[in-house]
């Protein structure tokens, strides 16, 4: 009796040490190969040891006893409980009746107009009859061929019955651009986007538990404003360039933009350039419907001396644009889960875009207004040395350079001499700075200087005319008459002022393009002098 209960004891211990690392046929075939050891009554001690049924090992003696090879699995095939889908076979029919598209579905269902989720979809066939997890739902959809979708944007709208034929005229026109060595440009405005703490699409790497805090609600900050970045991408070169706006986005920012963008890039890139080509879409401040996009254009023709010929792509097809795929999804993954506090951040963050392919990309900021509401009559559009394109000249034209006094009629009429204000000199579109950053700029050049008899023309004064001076080109004598000094005097105080920004190591970049806001400033001094010559009258 004694052996007979410590076998039961060290089988006992063998069965705890070895079930947890067996599987459900390896414990029965182990507990039947001690049975047949232990002889007659070996069935009953190994049940009693494992704290099974005495049915479980005779199982597993009978399996032995006739030398079935391995299975390779735990459970014979069709073993184990079976699925829901098998039990229910009215369950699949009805989940594929749920998940239909709603045109085809049962209008009548409640899950019409809701999100299907696989927790609503379980909870619908339940109250059919149908008891299943949200689990199951999600591997029987999957074994349908259905995933998680988003909306894709596939939908063109009406399409024109041109469409195919232009872009075979456009392909056409850029490849004759290009043989010929001449620039090929796509362009298009970005977005606009909010500036300051701002949510932004997209993740970055952070440390974790630590996002970029920002804005609960997207309420524009009415100081910092919006930004519109206005892309020119140079289709041969593959360069881009963003102007970065922050007043409206119209026909004259557009232009303004590839006026930069040959001044910066283009000129450079294509110094023996006789013609340029233009692809836009078909709407926005470059629409081809857009009568001041032809007239700034023109404009922009006799500036440069070039022959402008525009292809716009056809409507409903702006996302086929170039400069869509090739520069502005470039710049959205390269800001991407960043807010944009500022416009320094908008464009530095353009200028870094980059990619493998040897995209490089230049940007800067346009603080210039440009109103809006600016109508352009029937006589100033025949003025313009437009030429229409036998096929389709209302997408396809070229504007081509001309002297100024062809298009003087197509200008905006010049401010009167009564409008002018003394504030107006210190507009950020004259010096390239805000006036807190003129005011901070003239408190760090004046610590040092020598206090002695007041001049005629006070420091702010003297400072602001030197900026200006160097800004936009302006001569001593045009701006003598607007701040009312003498020449002579001003030439001494722009040598002055010229020496202390040297000391200090500033730098003022001269302006890409004369701002519009010059021409005022023209007019003030044509009005206060007999001499019109002090500001040279340029063609832009």
């Amino acid at each position: 009796m004694r052996n007979s209960d410590e076998a039961q004891a060290q089988l006992t211990v063998k069965f705890a040490a070895l079930f947890p690392h067996l599987d459900e046929r390896q414990r029965r075939l182990m507990m039947g190969a001690e049975a047949r050891v232990l002889g007659h009554g070996g069935v009953r001690a190994v049940a009693r040891a494992a704290v099974v049924s005495e049915t479980t090992v005779r199982k597993g003696v009978l399996e032995l006893e006739a030398g079935e090879e391995p299975l390779g699995r735990v459970r014979r095939p069709g073993g184990g409980r079976k699925r829901v889908a098998d039990l229910d076979p009215g369950l699949r029919p009805a989940l594929l009746a749920l998940v239909e598209p709603d045109e085809r579905g049962d209008p009548m269902s409640p899950l019409r107009w809701t999100v299907k989720s696989t927790r609503t979809l379980a909870e619908e066939l339940a109250r059919a009859g149908h008891k299943v997890s949200a689990d199951t739902v999600a591997d029987l959809l999957q074994e349908e061929g259905f995933s998680l979708q988003a909306n894709a944007k596939t939908l063109e709208g009406g399409r024109h019955a041109d469409r195919d034929a232009q872009f075979r005229y456009l392909n056409e026109q850029a490849r004759v651009h290009r043989d010929a060595g001449q620039p090929v440009i796509s362009v298009d405005a970005k977005k606009k986007e909010l500036v300051g703490e701002f949510k932004n699409s997209g993740r970055q790497w952070r440390p974790a538990g630590d996002p970029a805090p920002v804005n609960v609600h997207d309420f524009a900050d009415p100081k910092l404003g919006k930004a519109i970045p206005y892309g020119v991408y140079d289709v041969t070169a593959n360069t881009g360039w963003g102007n970065v706006g922050t007043d409206h986005d119209t026909a004259a920012f557009a232009v303004e933009s590839i006026r930069r963008w040959w001044s910066g890039q283009g000129q450079a890139a294509y110094p023996q350039a006789t013609r340029l080509l233009i692809t836009a879409d078909a709407g926005g401040s470059n629409g081809y419907r857009t009568r001041a996009w032809k007239l700034e254009l023109a404009r922009l023709a006799a500036e440069m001396g070039l022959t402008i010929t525009v292809c716009h792509l056809p409507p409903g097809t702006s996302k086929w644009n170039k400069i869509e795929h090739r520069l502005f999804s470039h710049i959205t993954m390269n800001w991407r889960g960043r807010p944009l506090t500022s416009h320094e951040v908008i464009v530095q963050s353009i200028a870094a875009t980059t990619t493998r392919t040897g995209l490089r990309v230049m940007a800067e900021l346009d603080t210039n207004t440009y109103p809006t509401g600016v109508a352009v009559d029937d006589a100033e559009m025949a003025a313009l040395p437009l030429t229409r394109h036998l096929f389709h000249g209302d997408w396809n034209y070229a504007l081509h350079p001309r002297p100024c006094p062809a298009i003087a009629v197509a200008r905006p009429p010049q401010p009167l001499a009564a409008e002018w204000d003394q504030s107006l000199l210190s507009d950020p579109a004259l010096t390239g700075m805000t006036r807190q950053q003129l005011n901070d700029l003239t408190e760090s050049l004046s610590d040092g200087v020598k206090r002695g008899r007041p001049p005629r023309l006070d420091f702010p004064n003297q400072v602001l005319a030197a900026v200006l001076h160097l800004r936009v080109s302006l001569a001593a004598e045009p701006l003598a008459v607007l701040f009312g000094s003498s020449r002579t005097a001003m030439h001494r105080t722009l040598l002055k002022i010229r020496r202390l920004l040297k000391a200090h190591g500033v730098v003022i970049p001269p302006a890409v393009s004369p701002p519009a806001v010059l021409a005022t400033l023209q007019a003030r001094v044509r009005a206060q002098s007999d001499d019109p010559n002090k500001i040279k009258t340029t063609c832009y």
